[in-house]
């Protein structure tokens, strides 16, 4: 069984002057549709734009400054390319270096910031860095307490001032004849199939891992991803961007920005990010669905602080917005009901998000199915989609246009994508996106791939022979006691749409029934405490509280009731914080590290077996 569409652009037929290596992308745009605003990120207060020319002027002077100091791509081999980190947060600096990281034939490791000191010495060690960019001070006194582990490490530039190791702005050195001619001769000794990135996974598991992608590898997928986010309408307009540039997500979607026109604005942090959307304007972004369920928890918290008619005017949208279909004739009762809606309510939440959004692009984890429908029937259009870092990383998308987008999947594979599901379930995908391999561990990389096949640790099936959809991940599956096997994302995806669940997961290998460890919505639970004029008495003790436990369990009865007897949750155990990247429990991109989090709470898990 498979689905693979005609492919628009192979190989051999991507004409002459269509980008071939990634920084290729900067020198496209700059020919054809140069503009004021490539990037922009906030500097003393107000947004300071790039222009596509002022981009290129100071990529090459960064090139030129790297190969002054030394940085080589060596005989071509990965092996022997100098390889550069870069650990920061979103930024132009953060793309420039990286693309003149990319034209002098060296490699990129990009890190995430919000590493911990074990996985990032494993990192720069694993990759012989030779040079890294830090951020800010506190990431530079991150890397300075393991300086002395890092034999290889020579340079340490930072993009802030202040932080005590030197600045990114010494690098922006006068062009020459010599450094232009310097530049060129790399730029031409680099082929579309070599190494341009090493990206570190460790996902829910493991040590982590380097992906080695290619250029070629990494735009075959901006090419597949355009005609996705083209049919939205996006030329000319703006993107906010606040994934970590690192993961191999939003990477991607940013070359595929350059390449389709899109001007990039960098959002200042998580906790300025409404007010950087109102700013912004944007008509596209993407995100992963924990902050979509932030977003919607703020929209419905605003809801429950109205009073009167105005309250029940909001929720009655809200509901109204839960049964919306696509691809199926909506009756003409409830599309006018729906225009009303959308003039009262809905449009206040388009204005919250700019007032010009059209789509947002979410994938690294399952989209709960109710809030695609509230948010499509909103006019904000989400498109889910799904991949990994090793094939670079998209591997399917719902479109824009509603005949290719189906609920509850993960959208059509890309045109240049040809997926297959193995016999016990697994996904599996071939394609010019998929990777050369693991850095230094051809042993992994024959456990991944079958051929040119990548098995992706994935379950899944493809609705109407076209629509992917994910089940569970393959190495998740837990056998009960009775020899049951039980699928924990679907009862998760299923139970996170309760207002009193904030997260859950799924417990019960080799248990006579399943079990979860919740965290409940501690602000959902405030605000219950505020109607009944009672006092909160806080998180820990509030887990305790009998009130709490029947409501919980109340929420837990209503989604039973979607799975089978075996699959039910039969006890759970309230946890009085919540999970997060910074403890340990979540993956950057918001996953959850079952293994750490059935060590740290073993003593729970036990009692609900007790």
């Amino acid at each position: 069984m498979g689905y693979n569409k005609e492919v628009k652009k192979s190989k051999d037929e991507v004409a002459a002057d269509e980008p071939k290596r990634l920084f290729d992308c900067l020198a496209y745009q700059l020919e054809r549709f140069p503009l004021e605003d490539m990037m922009a990120a906030k500097e003393n207060g107000q947004w300071r734009k790039y222009s596509t020319q002022e981009v290129s002027d100071k990529v090459n002077r960064i090139s030129a400054a790297l190969l002054k100091l030394g940085i080589s791509q060596g005989d071509g081999t990965a092996e022997s390319r100098d390889k550069i980190a870069i650990i920061g947060h979103n930024s132009p600096e953060w793309v420039m270096t990286d693309i003149a990281i990319q034209q002098i034939g060296a490699i990129s490791v990009p890190v995430y910031p919000t590493i911990n000191e074990l996985e990032l010495q494993f990192i720069l060690q694993d990759a012989a860095v030779k040079m890294v960019f830090v951020g800010d001070k506190k990431l530079y006194k991150k890397l300075v307490g393991i300086q002395g582990s890092l034999p290889t490490l020579q340079y340490i530039f930072a993009f802030e001032p202040g932080t005590g190791a030197r600045e990114w702005h010494e690098l922006l050195a006068d062009m020459t004849p010599d450094s232009a001619q310097r530049i060129e001769q790399s730029r031409n000794a680099i082929r579309e199939t070599d190494l341009a990135t090493i990206l570190y996974t460790s996902g829910t598991t493991g040590t982590p891992k380097g992906v080695m992608l290619s250029h070629h590898n990494i735009i075959s997928n901006v090419f597949g991803s355009a005609p996705v986010i083209q049919e939205v309408g996006v030329f000319r307009k703006r993107a906010i961007s606040f994934l970590p540039l690192n993961h191999a997500f939003e990477r991607m979607a940013t070359y595929c920005y350059f390449y389709c026109g899109v001007s990039v604005y960098y959002a200042e942090g998580m906790e300025k990010l409404a007010e950087n959307l109102r700013e912004v304007k944007p008509t596209i972004f993407t995100t992963v669905p924990r902050l979509l369920e932030k977003v919607y928890e703020g929209i419905v918290s605003k809801g429950n602080q109205l009073k009167g008619a105005k309250k029940q005017l909001f929720f009655w949208a809200l509901k109204l917005a839960e049964h919306y279909e696509i691809n199926k004739p909506l009756p003409a009762a409830y599309r006018l009901q729906l225009a009303l809606a959308d003039r009262l309510i809905f449009s206040k939440w388009r204005e919250a998000l700019g007032g010009e959004v059209k789509a947002i692009i979410t994938g690294a984890a399952a989209c709960q199915v109710r809030l695609l429908r509230v948010f499509t029937a909103a006019n904000i259009v989400i498109q889910e989609g799904y991949g990994l870092t090793e094939a670079s990383p998209i591997v399917s998308g719902n479109r824009y246009n509603v005949k290719n987008r189906m609920f509850g999947t993960v959208g059509p594979p890309l045109h240049n994508v040809e997926v297959k599901i193995a016999e016990d379930g697994e996904i599996l995908c071939k394609g010019p996106n998929v990777m050369m391999g693991y850095y230094k561990r051809p042993d992994l990389t024959a456990e991944v791939m079958t051929g040119e096949w990548l098995h992706t640790g994935d379950i899944g099936n493809l609705v109407d022979g076209k629509f992917l959809k994910i089940t569970d991940r393959k190495k998740e599956l837990f056998k009960t006691s009775g020899g049951k096997y039980v699928a924990p994302q679907p009862i998760e995806n299923r139970m996170v749409e309760s207002d009193w669940i904030e997260q859950i997961m799924v417990v019960g290998e080799s248990q006579k029934y399943v079990g979860a460890l919740i965290v409940p919505a501690f602000n959902a639970l405030k605000d219950w405490y505020d109607k009944r004029g009672e006092a909160y008495p806080g998180n820990q003790a509030v887990t305790k509280t009998k009130q709490v436990q029947t409501l919980i369990r109340e929420a837990i009865n209503q989604y039973n009731q979607f799975f089978n007897p075996v699959e039910q949750v039969k006890r759970f155990e309230l946890l009085p914080q919540e999970w997060t990247i910074e403890g340990g429990e979540l993956t950057p991109t918001l996953k959850l590290k079952r293994k750490v989090i059935l060590e740290k709470y073993k003593d729970l898990v036990n009692s609900i077996y007790a």
